[in-house]
């Protein structure tokens, strides 16, 4: 078996295509709900115009799809979503200023691989885990 160099792969023919961005696609119960809490969370957020109940939310160089299914059930069907960000204590002191912010807001901690992070789940069931290198 050939080996890509440096990365211990096999050579499947696979060309150097390099991938430049990720964008998840979460599901939501309510699209307009969803979108309106993502600008509050300072999230650039905006419906599809067209025939789906899509849309999409953009922080940075973060981008999120979100998609309307009727049959998403938090308790089920919910999805994770790691953000690295530059101050994970930051952007929680941000997150954690809003008025009646539904969902749960987990306080930030120090992980023993290197971060700094906390948690926020919103009522779709939406993991969003935030963090930062630690800087010690």
């Amino acid at each position: 078996m050939v080996g890509r160099p440096g990365r211990g792969l096999p050579d499947c023919g696979v060309s150097a295509i390099e991938f430049t961005s990720v964008s998840p696609i979460v599901p939501v119960r309510d699209l307009e709900i969803a979108l309106a809490r993502y600008r509050r969370l300072g999230f650039d957020a905006r419906a599809y115009q067209g025939p789906e109940r899509y849309g999409f939310v953009d922080r940075g160089s973060v981008s999120i799809h979100l998609t309307e299914w009727a049959d998403h059930d938090p308790l089920r069907t919910a999805a994770s979503v790691y953000h690295y960000v530059s101050d994970a204590d930051a952007l929680y002191a941000e997150w954690a200023a809003l008025d009646n912010l539904d969902g749960r807001l987990i306080a930030p901690n120090d992980r023993p691989y290197g971060l700094r992070e906390f948690a926020y789940i919103d009522p779709d069931g939406t993991a969003h885990r935030v963090g930062s290198p630690l800087t010690r």
